[in-house]
């Protein structure tokens, strides 16, 4: 199979960047998932849908608006009413949930080629996203497995805290480049490290 290759290679500078004091504030790396994948639920079928999604992944997926659940190589979280994303670093996830989640409980739509995987982890990590996004980043409001939808000017984004102090953020290819660029103009103050 052809490895895609990353929006990013243009302006991809390994290394430390910014104001660094003794260092950095935040990393920046692409994770390059093998699966990404929206599920959707259709109307009363929430509930099977989201039994699939925890049968397919092995996740104890939550239910409720916002919530979701991370770990070291997977993870899903709600992006809006009766939908999810799903993510896992193995490729495939898909098609397995594609054979879960029956067309009459939902629709399920593969997103890796779409979408660059983002992430941000460091103590000043909600500084800098707040920055972008109009969101209280505060654990007590954005948990641990929690998502958010989302957009900065014109890219959208779907967020997911996935540690304490480490944010993985979906976005659409097309627009991979430019926000990344952003981000690290939006880093530079408190000091940063490409990974």
């Amino acid at each position: 199979m052809v490895e895609p290759v990353s929006p990013l290679l243009p302006v991809w500078k390994p290394g430390p960047h910014g104001r660094l004091a003794e260092s950095a504030g935040v990393v920046l790396t692409e994770t390059r998932p093998g699966s990404i994948a929206e599920v959707t639920a259709w109307p009363g079928k929430e509930a099977s849908v989201v039994g699939a999604i925890r049968s397919a992944t092995g996740l104890a997926l939550p239910e409720g608006a916002g919530a979701g659940v991370a770990e070291e190589t997977k993870a899903a979280f709600a992006v809006a009413p009766r939908r999810f994303l799903v993510v896992d670093q193995a490729a495939g996830a898909e098609t397995a949930l594609a054979r879960l989640i029956g067309d009459e409980d939902g629709a399920v739509t593969a997103l890796s080629h779409g979408r660059t995987a983002i992430r941000i982890s460091g103590a000043r990590a909600e500084w800098v996203l707040a920055k972008f996004f109009a969101i209280d980043f505060s654990p007590a409001a954005f948990p641990v497995g929690a998502g958010r939808s989302t957009a900065h000017h014109d890219v959208f984004a779907q967020i997911q805290r996935t540690a304490p102090e480490q944010f993985d953020l979906y976005v659409f290819r097309s627009f991979a480049r430019s926000f990344w660029t952003a981000l690290c103009h939006g880093a530079a103050e408190v000091g940063y490290e490409v990974r």
